[in-house]
């Protein structure tokens, strides 16, 4: 909502400018410069946009201070504790959660566009075995692109209904495929009797020559997985997906590039990077050792899945993921497992050590991502995978929503220029001499 107050800019020599001041519904009020170039002739220097609202959202808002996550207005932990993750991603799209009508009409359409195209089975021939499983899901989600260039018709409110439940649907899918394709494993299509969660651990680690049994703790632990990493503001994936969108490129187009950005290990690479700690730690007698190189603050060790860019405080996601973790490895009979006891060890002297809880490095939501897709079966290569899973309602509502922005443009980020200043060839006879 644009306020009365403004916002004064002096430059030495030239009158006074006002900008608008313009107030959330949650968060920090935001200076309206979009007209600062017009009327300054200068732009604004905001390297990784950290200060900087590039789009308008009613979708997710993330307060780091106070711990909090909200979806469309809900608490994540709310959502997480009495909703499933169709339930979220239907919200997430819509705005309001589905009646009992409403769900089981999404359920239907999610269920009906699982499969795939024959054809895009045989896309996967063309990768090595040893591909890293996002390279292959670039590859064959963008490629949806192709088989269904009817998406493009952003116009058709029915056509962009389809393709949000085509995405949704088939990512699971493909997730599976890009798995099973990488250890030599048959693809196991999807049940039209399955749940969404239960039918990606079925496509992932059933095989046609005996029968499959969904553990209900273990899709419970996943649905809960995916649902709080449903949605994240606008971070590197989300952002991406509407720089994409902005030029009009095809959903799928925009999901695959969303898929890039997650691959890398910055993004999309933090609860890998936290398993391969905890092996390289190795033994629960070695634990103390690393403990005291994360507290010398002249070492550069960090401990990977403690403390967290945004979350000043706990991050709500980590509890909501730790509850899972303490059902699931019961369930499997792995506490004793070393790698997850060093994972308790590192865990319990985090929450109760005098550093760690100044310095607030609380354990975060990779931490425990790792430790519970590790139980589940899923290989650390895979992680990134899942998550790109999870995003992508999220990444599909901020596509929409981006459409429906009646302020809506073509991306077009501004630079500052620190290149070589303006020369001139004076020698054009030297130029590609010896």
């Amino acid at each position: 909502m644009v306020t009365n107050r403004k916002a004064t800019l002096t430059v030495p020599g030239e009158a006074p400018m006002h900008f608008p001041v313009i107030m959330p519904t949650h968060g920090r009020d935001c200076l309206d410069i979009r007209t600062l170039g017009a009327r300054t002739g200068c732009f604004a220097y905001d390297s990784g946009f950290e200060s900087t609202a590039s789009c308008k959202s009613k979708i997710t808002f993330i307060d780091g201070a106070q711990g909090e996550l909200l979806y469309r207005g809900y608490p994540v932990e709310q959502l997480a504790r009495h909703c499933d993750f169709i339930e979220v991603a239907y919200l997430l799209r819509n705005g309001e959660l589905p009646d009992a009508w409403q769900k089981q009409a999404f359920d239907a359409a999610i269920s009906r566009n699982a499969p795939v195209h024959e054809q895009m089975v045989k896309f996967y021939e063309g990768f090595r075995r040893d591909a890293r499983p996002m390279s292959v899901m670039v590859g064959v989600v963008g490629a949806l692109s192709a088989f269904h260039h009817e998406a493009a018709d952003f116009s058709d409110a029915e056509q962009r209904n389809l393709s949000f439940h085509r995405i949704v649907a088939r990512m699971p899918t493909i997730v599976a495929m890009a798995y099973k394709y990488s250890i030599g494993e048959p693809f196991m299509r999807p049940r039209p009797d399955l749940g969404y969660a239960a039918n990606f651990l079925y496509m992932m680690f059933a095989t046609p020559r005996e029968a499959f049994r969904p553990n209900p703790v273990l899709v419970h632990a996943l649905d809960r997985l995916l649902m709080v990493h449903a949605e994240y503001g606008q971070d590197a994936s989300t952002s991406t997906v509407r720089m994409a969108g902005s030029s009009g490129a095809n959903p799928f187009a925009c999901v695959s590039a969303a898929i890039a950005s997650l691959s890398g290990p910055a993004h999309g690479g933090a609860s890998e990077a936290c398993l391969a700690q905890l092996a390289e730690i190795g033994d629960v007698s070695c634990v103390a050792q690393f403990v005291a190189r994360a507290r010398d603050e002249s070492d550069s060790f960090r401990l990977a899945g403690f403390g967290h860019s945004v979350y000043g405080s706990f991050d709500p996601r980590a509890k909501l993921l730790r509850e899972a973790c303490d059902e699931v490895l019961p369930e499997l009979g792995m506490e004793d497992h070393r790698l997850f006891k060093v994972a308790r060890a590192l865990e319990k002297i985090a929450l109760e050590d005098p550093y760690f809880i100044e310095h607030k490095l609380y354990p975060n939501v990779d931490f425990y991502s790792g430790i519970l897709q590790k139980a589940l079966g899923i290989p650390p290569a895979m992680f990134a995978c899942t998550l790109a899973l999870a995003r992508t309602p999220g990444w599909m509502a901020h596509w929409e929503e981006m459409l429906d922005d009646t302020e809506f443009k073509i991306a077009r980020p501004r630079q500052l220029y620190t290149g070589v200043s303006r020369r001139h060839l004076t020698a054009l006879s030297n130029i590609g001499a010896a």
